[in-house]
């Protein structure tokens, strides 16, 4: 559901003083002083694009949704709005997560360069609901027997029209995404860009890291006992990139905003018990109550308060999900405690 219009008289007045002194061509739209200003959309989107700037001097980044926070039902604020007006660059999810964007960068008079870290990824096909239950609940008990994983469907590239914007769950697409923010950084500010390509390759470098050791942890448990049930849908990428059987989310939605009906949740919970799935995540920034509900009925573990997963949104600057890879280790290691499995030493660059 989008934010109503946020079309606000004084605000866009004063982003138009501020933009009038912004250079914002494709080539360079660094300020005639050099600076670079950046605005990120998401806790991830900034995470990342933070990782690719490091210290680099005159380039600074405004994190418009903030930890624990839902992409789904943010709202800007006049002060998000306001940094907006005033960005040289706005870097973006895509895959329509953000669909307040429009209205926002209408009310904030931003007219600078736009980075959409959704380029060359194959986003996974719209959503193919939950209209008959059962069926839902044998599907499920069908995957887990035949040690099936869940499959990308694969739509056109670059699709805001649907499809899950989860992107970033899987880390190979976190890789596409870093490149694709490092090349549009470099294009926007040439005299930042070797300080950006530096950056990027050590960051670079870390995800590989992480997706390997992933790999081996998952890669180590018997297929027909990787079984995942999460809060809401958002984590398609990941299993299907680590080989992981998806037997179904609390909220059966891409947003995490959405309400489980009583059939649903009672689909949930004869697919929990016929897969042997052991426990039910629920997610950081959602209230786990539907989760310990259908947890509790199905009688397994549910993984809720600081071993929730992070789905949606990284943690604050305390928290085991403060970064990109801290929520991904922190996800890994409590999925593979719910198969009971010790996960391998992390590398010392992960750390």
């Amino acid at each position: 559901m989008k934010t109503p219009r946020l079309l606000l008289p004084a605000l866009a007045a004063s982003a138009a003083l501020v933009l009038a002194g912004c250079s914002t061509t494709a080539t360079n739209a660094a300020g005639s002083d050099g600076d670079l200003k950046v605005v990120a959309t998401t806790t991830q989107i900034a995470d990342l694009t933070r990782n690719i700037v490091g210290d680099t001097d005159g380039v600074t980044i405004t994190q418009l949704i903030q930890p624990n926070q839902s992409a789904h039902s943010y709202d800007p604020s006049v002060a998000d709005l306001t940094a907006l007006g005033a960005a040289d660059v706005l870097v973006i999810n895509g895959v329509g997560l953000e669909e307040w964007l429009d209205d926002a960068i209408e009310a904030s008079g931003f007219d600078g360069v736009t980075i959409d870290s959704d380029e060359g990824i194959t986003i996974q096909g719209v959503e193919a609901g939950h209209e008959d239950e059962a069926e839902h609940a044998d599907d499920a008990a069908d995957a887990a027997t035949d040690d099936a994983t869940e499959e990308p469907t694969d739509v056109a590239e670059h699709d805001h029209a649907g499809g899950n914007p989860h992107i970033w769950t899987d880390v190979k697409n976190a890789e596409t995404m870093v490149a694709t923010i490092a090349d549009g950084l470099a294009a926007a500010s040439t005299s930042h860009a070797a300080d950006f390509e530096a950056n990027e390759d050590v960051y670079t470098g870390r995800l590989a890291e992480l997706d390997a050791w992933i790999r081996e942890n998952v890669d180590a448990v018997p297929s027909s006992e990787r079984l995942l049930v999460s809060n809401h849908d958002a984590f398609g990428y990941f299993t299907a990139a680590y080989g992981i059987t998806y037997v179904g989310s609390v909220i059966p939605s891409f947003d995490d905003n959405a309400e489980p009906s009583a059939a649903e949740i009672d689909a949930l919970v004869a697919a929990v018990k016929a897969t042997g799935v052991k426990a039910v995540f629920s997610e950081a920034s959602i209230n786990p109550k539907a989760a310990d509900t259908i947890a509790a009925e199905a009688g397994v573990a549910v993984y809720s308060g600081d071993d929730a997963l992070y789905g949606d949104s990284l943690g604050p600057a305390d928290s085991d999900g403060a970064t990109y890879i801290a929520t991904q280790l922190h996800n890994v290691r409590l999925i593979l405690e719910s198969w009971g499995v010790t996960p391998s030493a992390v590398p010392a660059d992960l750390q």
